[in-house]
């Protein structure tokens, strides 16, 4: 047995696996962010309490978190959840539940879930993707995560997609999140009606099918960096499969357009790697999380 946990900014979701990656208990609480990092702490402490009075045992627990560990003291940073930036996170948890905790970015935690029994089991390398409200992804190689001496492997939501263009959180311009996340496609939405970005991303979609001019553009468009986006990291990484995930993944239009939108930017006359929706939704990073200790390691 081990327990997944996955911090989101909203809710925390904690689950105990068995060896044999079946789902045996689940709890969803609301992340309390506004009282700040230590209740954000306890909460995953009573969380953990929970789910272990209910097996009635101790388990390992992996965690998965927006953001990443720095290589450089140990910290949080990237974080959504801003109060978790800077803090010792790891080693906090870990001295609150007194074991061993194995923490990771939950757009690596998606990608293991996927590789190791979701879409891209078959597959040796899969890149995972995540578009939402932001854009992140994770690399597997042989079911094991790669990333990278810097923490950052997998991470091309941030590589620049639109030189001098939106500006991003993490301070440079024209990020392929500024266009391929949800706020990504309002803000296009904004830019070519000329209306405030008030649509969600359902509805722009929505419009777009029932044969609205604008819609249909803003949906050409975002295809288009979606292509441009995919194509880079297949030229670099060349991967046996890609997993989408995240809200966005759910335009089901990406595995039509989208993939032809990829063809014709990869550097190849021909697109051979498969592009695939996700077998686990909204919990294969809580999956991925308590897949951070292999069933055979415990």
């Amino acid at each position: 047995m081990r327990i997944g946990i996955d911090l989101g900014g909203t809710k925390i979701e904690g689950i105990v696996m068995d060896s044999s990656n079946q789902v045996v208990e689940s709890k969803r609480i609301k992340t309390p962010s506004a009282q700040g990092y230590s209740s954000i702490l306890q909460a995953i402490n009573e969380l953990v309490d929970l789910l272990e009075s209910k097996i009635g045992r101790r388990c390992p627990v992996g965690i998965g978190t927006p953001g990443a560990i720095s290589s450089i003291d140990g910290t949080l940073k990237n974080s959504n959840t801003v109060c978790m930036n800077g803090q010792s996170v790891q080693l906090d948890i870990e001295n609150l539940l007194h074991r061993e905790v194995r923490l990771e970015n939950d757009a690596n935690c998606f990608a293991l879930s996927e590789a190791t029994d979701g879409a891209g089991s078959d597959y040796r390398v899969v890149f995972g993707v995540i578009m939402g409200t932001g854009v992140g992804g994770g690399i597997v190689i042989d079911r094991q995560l790669h990333i990278g001496p810097h923490h950052i492997a997998g991470e091309w939501g941030h590589n620049v997609l639109i030189a001098d263009g939106r500006a991003c959180y993490c301070t440079k311009r024209g990020c392929v999140e500024t266009y391929l996340s949800g706020p990504g496609l309002a803000l296009e939405w904004e830019e070519q009606s000329g209306n405030p970005a008030e649509l969600t991303a359902e509805t722009i979609v929505r419009l777009a099918r029932d044969g609205d001019t604008v819609g249909q553009s803003v949906m050409n468009r975002y295809f288009d960096y979606f292509g441009q986006a995919i194509a880079s990291v297949i030229n670099i990484l060349d991967p046996d499969a890609i997993v989408l995930g995240g809200g966005m993944s759910n335009i089901s239009e990406l595995y039509t357009r989208g993939v032809e939108q990829i063809s014709r930017h990869i550097f190849n006359n021909e697109l051979k790697t498969p592009v695939l929706a996700n077998k686990h939704g909204d919990s294969s990073g809580v999956r991925g999380a308590a897949q951070l200790w292999p069933a055979q390691a415990i």
